[in-house]
């Protein structure tokens, strides 16, 4: 991460009223025109951090000198560490607008808001483009599979933001299983937060095209969507979890007798809020809990970037969403739209972490070691993944550069990428207590 950065910026951010940028020059403290000749990752983080400590303290003549110097590094084209920079500079200009509009104005800000809709094929190719989802879905449909051994009827409630690019890989793994598939339904909700990535087609039209996949398969399926009348498809910046957690429960969810119940948690609980004690989070794990479902999994980026503190998240979001960048430049060139695009769509997360407080900041990732706490203390038991499992996730990584691998930490599995925790894999159960 702390790589040199050499080169023009090819892709310089606009303002509204760059000279005040360009005269900031003369009156760069020493300190900061000290950065100028060695722009590694360590002394871009402490610009970051200068740049934020002055915006809230509403120094904007110190912040616009610090954004001279960012401006000068960030390149949407260029190396990791530049195009990363690029990002995080979109985001404190952001902020700063809200601040002072008429000091700093982004032109570029409407761009995130412009956020593009894929088609499923699209989204394959998005997903398998490095392992950060398949991680999840390959551990995830391994422990699930072993959890419903001889059940001869599943029922799985997917909370996830992936489309359920997850459940091919199942179905195809049950319409093979020793003894016959089972009946599977999936119910997923038809609210979600509006984040990346999107897809140009309903819930209903990825159910349809699972349920023509499953019948090649032999495996009886039905798919539910789980409405919800009084919340907005374009709702952008807050989520609807209080509507969310009315619904869980057995009359709505149509939960029945005769099936196992398996809840999947994909990249999701973050967007639960959690600012105060007895959050939307513990509320939600425990009406699941009270669903008695056979296997619980949670999946999610492994970082902590739910502080109050900007600085706090600056450091933590800087040290972590490196990762996809540097591992982006192992493969694809720089001027890849595929590139730019998966790039963008980490902006789009660097704003909100960034640029935004409050319901507005949803972003809320809790790392998987405080999530296992969150679990324990909820009354849930750790399952453990087997030995199966974890050849399964390794013959997946072996397809990916060879950057990443894969460790077991206390209850979960962790996808890391240069030995740097990436995203953790944890399955739970409810405990059972004896009268």
């Amino acid at each position: 991460m702390k790589t040199e950065l050499r080169g023009t910026r090819t892709t310089p951010i606009s303002l509204q009223n760059p000279s005040l940028l360009s005269s900031a020059q003369s009156s760069l403290s020493g300190a900061l025109k000290g950065c100028l000749g060695s722009l590694d990752g360590g002394c871009i983080e402490k610009l970051l951090l200068h740049c934020a400590s002055a915006l809230e303290s509403n120094d904007v003549t110190l912040a616009q000198q610090v954004m001279w110097v960012l401006n000068n590094v960030a390149s949407a084209v260029g190396d990791p560490n530049q195009r990363l920079t690029s990002w995080f500079l979109r985001a404190l200009i952001s902020r700063a607008s809200r601040v002072c509009p008429t000091a700093m104005n982004f032109n570029g800000s409407n761009t995130l808001l412009q956020r593009r809709l894929m088609s499923v094929t699209e989204l394959a190719g998005y997903v398998d483009l490095i392992p950060w989802h398949r991680f999840g879905f390959c551990a995830s449909n391994s422990a699930i599979f072993k959890a419903i051994e001889g059940c001869p009827k599943v029922h799985i409630l997917d909370f996830s933001i992936t489309h359920c690019m997850q459940w091919p890989t199942l179905i195809d793994a049950l319409g093979k299983r020793e003894g016959g598939p089972p009946s599977l339904r999936i119910s997923v909700p038809s609210w979600r937060p509006h984040v990346p990535p999107l897809l140009n087609v309903s819930s209903e039209e990825v159910g349809l095209r699972l349920a023509n996949f499953a019948k090649l398969r032999e495996v009886l399926f039905e798919f539910n969507v789980i409405e919800d009348h009084t919340s907005s498809s374009e709702e952008s910046s807050s989520f609807h979890y209080d509507s969310l957690l009315s619904k869980l429960n057995p009359a709505t969810l149509n939960l029945r007798d005769d099936e196992v119940l398996v809840i999947n948690c994909q990249n999701w609980i973050r967007y639960l809020p959690d600012e105060q004690q007895g959050c939307a989070r513990d509320a939600f794990l425990e009406i699941i809990k009270g669903l008695n479902p056979r296997i619980i999994i949670i999946v999610d980026e492994d970082s902590d970037l739910g502080a109050s503190s900007l600085t706090s998240r600056i450091t933590t979001c800087f040290n972590y969403l490196w990762i996809p960048f540097d591992a982006l430049e192992t493969f694809l060139p720089k001027d890849s739209t595929q590139r730019i695009e998966y790039e963008a769509d980490i902006g789009h997360k660097i704003e909100n972490i960034i640029g935004f407080e409050g319901i507005q900041r949803i972003e809320r990732l809790e790392s998987g070691i405080k999530l296992c706490q969150r679990m324990k203390n909820s009354c849930f038991l750790s399952v453990p993944f087997d030995e199966e499992t974890v050849g399964e996730v390794k013959l997946l990584l072996d397809e990916h550069a060879s950057g990443w691998g894969m460790k077991k930490d206390e209850d979960m599995l962790v996808l890391t990428w240069k030995g740097h925790n990436s995203v953790y894999a944890t399955a739970w159960a409810p405990c059972v207590f004896e009268d």
